[in-house]
């Protein structure tokens, strides 16, 4: 069974599930039309060394660049609407394979032009990730968002990090504004 995470409450996902190699993050929401066009979410995640930072430009993985270059992660493409039930956006991971200088996977979520079509989070419902083992689909964990963030277009959902030799996943939901260019300029 699954554990539902709280907000900044980690969980060790590879001391729990030993042998855990291949797990996937799937992403998914449900949004309203607004002003005349869906509510766009995009997936990002940032691989950050210990300077807090992405070691190079294969290490930030969205839309427009779909594999990590150390091959660990590899994002199954863009959802624009949120249709359908489930996932919306996959991404795949092979945590035997991050580069060892990676420390911490943030995974982001941004909407696509949210100022100039007047989205935010509050136009957004069901929002979750849930980390499950790609082997036998078995579910670990989920993290719902309860909030509205309706002042915000940015949010840091959760984030995988190495502690020693182990992997563990903290949900976050922390919401701020400023879209994908905020974090590049942050994390870059």
């Amino acid at each position: 069974m699954a554990i539902i995470l709280e907000k900044k409450k980690p969980i060790d996902l590879t001391k729990q599930n030993p042998g855990l190699r291949n797990i996937v993050a799937g992403l998914g929401w449900d949004s309203k039309e607004i002003n005349g066009q869906p509510v766009d979410c995009d997936v990002s995640l940032f691989m950050l060394g210990e300077n807090n930072k992405i070691p190079g430009e294969g290490f930030f993985v969205f839309y427009n660049n779909l594999n990590s270059e150390d091959n660990s992660i590899n994002h199954m493409g863009d959802n624009r609407d949120g249709d359908g039930d489930g996932d919306d956006e996959v991404i795949n991971i092979d945590l035997s394979k991050v580069d060892e200088k990676i420390v911490q996977i943030l995974f982001t979520v941004t909407i696509y032009e949210s100022e100039a079509r007047g989205h935010n989070f509050g136009n957004v419902n069901n929002a979750f990730i849930r980390i499950y083992n790609k082997l036998n689909g078995a579910e670990i964990c989920r993290f719902s968002l309860t909030e509205q963030y309706s002042d915000s277009d940015s949010l840091l959902i959760g984030r995988l990090y190495r502690s020693e030799k182990e992997w563990n996943f903290e949900a976050m939901g922390d919401a701020f504004s400023g879209g994908l260019s905020t974090l590049v300029n942050l994390y870059n």
